[in-house]
């Protein structure tokens, strides 16, 4: 169908198309003037960045577009129209009352929450953290209140959501805090029980004087086995030769004897010279040097016998000194192992105590911020009373009165054609019967019902028919 097609069946139609159009408009414009008259009244809050004072925790400054919508749906939640009823009263009006008496099933208070959310708005601000949060309803008043209210109930109910949040908190947190303690007490309890059992005192040095032994005894030791290597050195040169020994080389009887001895040889040789071998004292002096030599193989070897007797001495003593440096170094390794213990114990006892301070102090800052009533959601602007009605908007409606009454216009008057197909100019006759049209007679008579003047068009017969 072309444009001219169209132009021409709206001619021949226009009282058709002209009373649906003109019906409709005059009901959308009645329907406009009958429906009540409603206000919308806004109220806007912020989602602020700022410290919290308990924690010391800062909020981001400004909020991700999906915080945002989070606020949004937490306003337009059933939770915060309860709140708003709780409120205001509204399960005490009469007006309520009366309408959930009607229409109303379930609870009152959840019935009047989800009719308030029917009115309710919710709208956030792009690229900002301002919520805007609008009421409507047929009184001005009841609007601003409504607005107002709803703002106040979602920041009531974000400081409940937190406060809620931190009771459950403080409440793990507690028990948390009760588990650590008797676990400390516990572990407390083991390390004064090992400490009792081993002597070990809180500020014992029991291992540093243990190891101040071990030291003595260490140069104890090493001395004695220096000593022992010269006393087996001198047992050693005592089998060979004697004379040369130093013990026997410094002994005073020795000495003297060894002075003695040269006195008596001295005189002996005199008395050799002077009276010969044969003579009788030089028979005794004789005797004399024996004797004294004598004396002195008997105390050489004396002292060559004290020296090993010393050695023996000297080997007991590294055989103890040796035998208490291990027992020593025995003891203190048990010292060393006990100390661990101790050690392992005592870090047992700081970590539990260092659990057990942490939850105490997540704890009280639990305990604070379920005492808080504080929020990062603050009321921007409070709503005002509106001047003008929000709705109906009478040329709104009109303009739209305007477009659909043109359209059921028109769309009337094509059904109408389609029920009462008529030809209304050459094109279709040519187009319908397949023949040329020779020419066309002007309609001189008077306009016809449902059609006007225009000229009559004759169609040559097609070929093969009369």
């Amino acid at each position: 169908m072309g444009s001219q097609q169209l132009f021409l069946i709206l001619r021949a139609r226009w009282k058709l198309a002209a009373k649906v159009f003109a019906a409709i408009l005059i009901a959308v414009v009645v329907i406009t003037l009958l429906l009540p008259a409603s206000y919308t009244a806004t109220a806007s809050v912020v989602v602020q960045g700022k410290a919290d004072p308990i924690s010391n925790l800062a909020y981001p400054t400004t909020l991700l577009p999906s915080d945002i919508v989070t606020q949004a749906d937490i306003i337009g939640s059933h939770r915060v129209a309860l709140r708003v009823v709780k409120l205001l009263k509204l399960d005490e009006m009469p007006y309520f009352k009366d309408a959930w008496s009607r229409h109303g099933r379930g609870d009152l208070s959840g019935w009047i929450a989800d009719e308030l959310l029917k009115d309710v708005t919710v709208t956030p601000t792009k690229e900002s953290d301002v919520i805007n949060i609008s009421a409507k309803w047929t009184d001005p008043k009841f609007a601003v209140t409504l607005a107002n209210a709803w703002a106040q109930g979602y920041i009531d109910t974000n400081i409940e959501l937190k406060v809620d949040s931190a009771k459950q908190y403080a409440a793990w947190f507690n028990e948390q805090s009760r588990s650590l303690r008797a676990d400390l007490e516990a572990k407390q309890k083991r390390l004064a029980d090992f400490q009792r059992a081993q002597g070990i005192l809180p500020t014992d040095d029991k291992l540093d004087v243990e190891n101040a032994r071990l030291q003595e005894l260490s140069t104890q030791l090493v001395a004695v086995e220096t000593q022992l290597q010269q006393s087996q050195s001198r047992v050693r040169q005592a089998g060979t030769d004697t004379e040369f020994l130093p013990e026997v080389l410094q002994s005073p009887v020795i000495a003297s004897l060894k002075a003695q001895l040269a006195v008596a040889e001295a005189k002996r040789r005199d008395m050799a010279l002077n009276y010969g071998k044969n003579y009788p004292d030089y028979k005794d002096a004789e005797a004399e040097v024996a004797g004294l030599q004598q004396r002195i193989a008997q105390e050489s070897a004396r002292i060559a016998a004290s020296l090993g007797n010393t050695a023996q001495v000297d080997l007991r003593r590294e055989h103890d000194l040796q035998a208490a440096v291990d027992a020593q170094k025995k003891r203190i390794l048990e010292l060393v192992q006990q100390h661990d213990q101790v050690s392992d114990l005592q870090n047992d006892v700081i970590m539990a105590q260092k659990n057990l301070d942490a939850v105490s102090q997540r704890l009280a800052q639990s305990s604070l911020e379920s005492q808080a009533q504080q929020t990062n959601v603050a009321l921007l602007t409070a709503a005002s009373t509106p001047l003008r009605p929000s709705s109906p908007k009478l040329v709104l409606n009109f303009l739209f009165g305007l477009f659909i009454g043109a359209v059921c216009g028109i769309g009337a008057a094509l059904l109408k054609e389609l029920t009462d197909r008529r030809i209304r100019e050459g094109d279709e006759l040519a187009q319908l019967l397949g023949v040329p049209v020779l020419g066309r007679i002007p309609n001189t008579s008077t306009r016809r019902r449902g059609g006007g003047r225009g000229i009559v068009p004759y169609a040559a017969p097609a070929a093969g028919r009369t």
